[in-house]
């Protein structure tokens, strides 16, 4: 019996856990497997000494991998141990209690506001079907702050122009309904507009929201990042120019303007709110920023920040 592809199983049928999700648990498992095979070949899953996780964790931190993926490989290992408890296949968990390395906190990249409001009113998108199209998914990234996944997955009954919102289907097949504004609303229909033109004179006849230009198909995650590394690239210097980096700026422009913290975490479908806590110390790295570039006293004539006679105690 295999119990990593029984877990695996599990994880696809019983947890709806995506493909892709569950053949990175696999690989992880399967790498420790490799490693204590090497070390003892009479070694066991059921029979598996805490120090050999331990051995392993060390190795994969000499070896350069970063903390966040030691710390990933270590969960799948965790996780797969509740497993084989849970259907009484092992009697101890070798992983209970095992700190993983620290992981130092990096504050999410976000596009300001103003580049933002640049990219939108200004004149960088082509006319016709594309351009239109491009518009809109850079829009709707910023406007409603979905995943990748979600964008893609958009079917057009997914979209209430009555209601104004939209149903998402996010991680694990959770759907949550995200309202939209009037500048959404209004883009969202010319855009539609454009789309049915365009797809009159194609035979694809997919139901997708956003259709490649050329197949008249869905469109993939590659050629939706391409996209959008394309237009950010036009009205921000910064290196990371992702879909995901709009999921930061759309969440942290809400808190900005006095969105509470637990609206912002059902509108991105987080299920924790310490998820959402880490644009809380984005929002306020920016309030700093501004009350430096703002106060008169912020900083002295020499360009140092607080008392130039900062060795004088009080």
């Amino acid at each position: 019996m295999n119990w990593i592809e029984d877990f695996i199983d599990y994880l696809r049928y019983e947890r709806n856990y995506s493909r892709r999700t569950a053949e990175d648990y696999q690989a992880d498992l399967e790498a420790f497997r490799r490693f204590y095979e090497e070390i003892d070949k009479d070694l066991s899953w059921a029979e598996m000494p805490t120090d050999i996780v331990r051995q392993w964790v060390v190795e994969m931190m000499d070896k350069g991998n970063a903390a966040t993926s030691v710390r990933r490989r270590l969960s799948s290992l965790r996780s797969f141990y509740k497993f084989l408890l849970r259907r009484k296949l092992v009697s101890r968990d070798p992983v209970h209690n095992m700190p993983g390395p620290k992981v130092e906190k990096r504050l999410p990249s976000y596009v300001r506001e103003t580049e933002m409001d640049r990219l939108f009113d200004g004149d960088f998108f082509g006319d016709g079907y594309q351009g239109c199209r491009d518009r809109m998914i850079l829009l709707t990234f910023y406007s409603t702050g979905i995943r990748l996944s979600e964008l893609v997955g958009l079917d057009d009954k997914d979209v209430d122009l009555d209601q104004m919102q939209l149903k998402v289907t996010g991680k694990r097949n959770k759907q949550r309904i995200i309202p939209y504004g009037d500048e959404f609303g209004d883009s969202l229909r010319s855009y539609l507009g454009e789309r049915n033109a365009f797809t009159a004179q194609n035979t694809a006849g997919d139901k997708a929201l956003f259709l490649d230009e050329r197949s008249g198909r869905r469109m993939t995650p590659a050629k939706v990042r391409t996209i959008v590394k394309k237009y950010l690239s036009m009205v921000t210097t910064q290196q990371r120019n992702s879909p995901h980096v709009l999921r930061h700026t759309f969440a942290t422009a809400m808190l900005n303007h006095n969105a509470d913290l637990q609206s912002v975490k059902e509108l991105l479908g987080h299920e924790s709110l310490s998820t959402t806590e880490i644009y809380t110390h984005t929002t306020f790295e920016q309030l700093k920023e501004m009350y430096n570039q703002a106060h008169p006293r912020a900083k002295t004539k020499g360009g140092n920040y607080g008392n130039q006679n900062s060795g004088n105690s009080l």
